[in-house]
């Protein structure tokens, strides 16, 4: 399999698959898409029929949007347990995934996500104050169910966490304050040597100095 994702740094729609098969174990090569480039949109369309990134490519299957690679993966290995065993569970893990996939727009563009920044905390509006007190409450409550089981929102990492991940960096890198709880479940996340390893790769690309001053609103479409 080949995993085609944008800029490490900024893409977070490229971070909920490619956290996903790297937990899971999946094997996969990786082609990274520099964002803002002279040939990124033509790189891109070498790819995607829709014209975004991620995709992946599997044989002569192609695969795009982010959950839809991830319900790919799970079912090619399920022994990884990307979804939850359970089928309770499994419906809350994919009914909370399909909100984020969804919605939180307003988070998405007052808070781009930049893993090479760190943005001190002010007020972001009403709309903004709404996302985050949704998001802080399918957090505390998973976590309040499934804290005995592990760290994660179901207790082992699975799918919804690879959904709520950039997220996750939002509130950090954007410093909006959060219960002990969800702080508890984002310092996970943040601690996974699989996200280490995606920021650092992000903030060793190739012409990233160029982007220190990107218009907020262009990052959001990533």
């Amino acid at each position: 399999m080949k995993l085609i994702v944008a800029s490490k740094r900024y893409s977070s729609w490229s971070l909920r698959p490619w956290l996903a098969m790297r937990v899971a174990g999946a094997p996969f090569e990786e082609h990274v898409i520099i964002l803002r480039q002279p040939d990124t949109k033509a790189e891109i369309a070498r790819y995607s029929p829709s014209g975004v990134v991620p995709v992946l490519r599997d044989g002569d299957l192609t695969v795009w949007d982010s959950l839809a690679i991830i319900e790919y993966v799970a079912e090619r290995f399920p022994e990884a347990g990307l979804w939850p065993a359970d089928a309770g569970q499994r419906a809350v893990a994919r009914s909370v995934s399909a909100e984020m996939h969804a919605g939180f727009q307003a988070l998405r563009m007052a808070c781009p996500m930049n893993l090479g920044m760190r943005f001190a905390a002010r007020d972001r509006g009403e709309a903004v104050d709404a996302a985050v007190a949704r998001v802080c409450a399918i957090w505390r409550g998973l976590r309040e169910k499934h804290a005995a089981s592990g760290p994660f929102l179901f207790g082992a990492f699975t799918a919804a966490d690879a959904m709520y991940a950039p997220v996750v960096c939002r509130l950090d890198g954007y410093s909006i304050p959060v219960d002990d709880v969800c702080r508890a479940y984002m310092d996970a996340v943040l601690a996974l040597p699989a996200f280490q390893e995606w920021r650092a790769a992000g903030l060793k690309e190739p012409g990233i100095a160029d982007y220190d001053n990107i218009d907020e609103t262009l990052v959001a479409r990533f």
